[in-house]
């Protein structure tokens, strides 16, 4: 049976990525899409931190795959590929190879459960996931062959915010294990794509939000592929409070502005503050390759009104970017250092 056949049935057994709270709890308005098709589930998936699942028990089997399944260890063929997991353990074998999930498969009652992006890329199904409406969409046109499997060393070796963050505008950014293609890099933040408002590069990305976060668990969703090509899903979660602390906000130029190769940076952070300020300017060669065309640095400090200002002074091309990192250290060590990405156009 073709994988075209098959996938309908994907649609079924596997869980998706997805905002959430990190507790058991349905997800009944999630639909799946396979072709164009909508697919009923049979029963309501199971949110868990940040993953949607649904039962795997029985889905190997009318996939075509041969499946044997003991003493919670999954060994699966199919599709020319070979899949091994076990429940509770988020390390897993695609084609002989060990592969990270963010998220472990888990039992409720007889049933068995694993996240959906994982499986599908493992089993070389596309799958895409639309927040506005709710809707995961699984793409078989290429029939599997030509989606890679996960990225079996690939992590995000540094993140930001690891755990809580002090500002309700946190900087949010990670490192990448090995150079991955930025073109391909895409973010959600607890399913918003904020890509378009992030800033990219083969080594890391940095986002920080216009808006205020609610006090509450937010998950970053990473996925792209590295410069080899494979394919790669990470993330993780961090919690916004009440709690006081430095921060960066309130900065002109709007971020997405367009600016000239001069331009005036200013903000508001904590009074007296340490203000770092990196500006790189990126262009586009032959309309694919990232190239950088000039680095600015400069530091100032914040009045006693929290009001800071910079003159920003470098070579950057017309239909470029400038990506400009502002931190702030406060005076008194307790309030802590924030900081804030903005990417504007030249």
């Amino acid at each position: 049976m073709s994988l075209y056949k098959r996938l309908p049935y994907l649609a079924l057994a596997i869980g998706l990525t997805f905002s959430a709270a990190p507790h058991h709890a349905s997800a009944a308005t999630v639909t799946v899409e396979v072709d164009g098709q909508v697919v009923p589930f049979d029963q309501p998936p199971i949110q868990n931190a940040g993953r949607v699942f649904v039962p795997l028990r029985g889905v190997f089997e009318r996939l075509g795959a041969s499946v044997v399944y003991a003493n919670g260890q999954i060994n699966a063929q199919g599709n020319g590929r070979s899949i091994g997991l076990h429940i509770g353990s988020t390390a897993a074998v695609v084609n002989g190879s060990t592969v990270y999930m963010d998220v472990a498969p888990f039992i409720i009652g007889a049933r068995t459960l694993v996240p959906l992006r994982f499986i599908a890329q493992s089993l070389g199904a596309a799958v895409n996931w639309s927040q506005s409406n709710q809707t995961v969409y699984i793409n078989s046109e290429s029939g599997g062959a030509n989606v890679p499997p996960p990225a079996a060393s690939f992590s995000l070796t540094q993140v930001n915010p690891e755990n809580a963050a002090r500002s309700n505008r946190p900087a949010i950014w990670a490192t990448f294990s090995e150079p991955v293609n930025p073109n391909s890099i895409r973010i959600l933040l607890d399913g918003r794509d904020v890509s378009s408002l992030s800033y990219m590069s083969r080594t890391r990305f940095d986002f920080t939000p216009s808006y205020a976060l609610p006090p509450a668990r937010h998950t970053v969703d990473v996925t792209g592929q590295t410069e080899s090509g494979i394919g790669f899903d990470k993330g993780w979660t961090f919690t916004t409070g009440s709690m006081g602390g430095n921060f960066v906000n309130g900065i002109s130029p709007l971020p997405g502005s367009q600016v000239r190769n001069a331009f005036t940076l200013s903000g508001r952070t904590l009074p007296n503050s340490r203000v770092t300020i990196v500006a790189t300017s990126q262009a586009t060669a032959f309309g694919i390759i990232p190239i950088t065309t000039g680095t600015f640095k400069t530091q100032t400090y914040a009045d006693s009104n929290g009001y800071f200002s910079a003159d920003v002074n470098m070579n950057a091309l017309g239909g470029g970017q400038v990506h400009v990192i502002i931190q702030s250290i406060a005076p008194d060590q307790a309030l802590g250092s924030a900081e804030a990405t903005v990417v504007y156009s030249t």
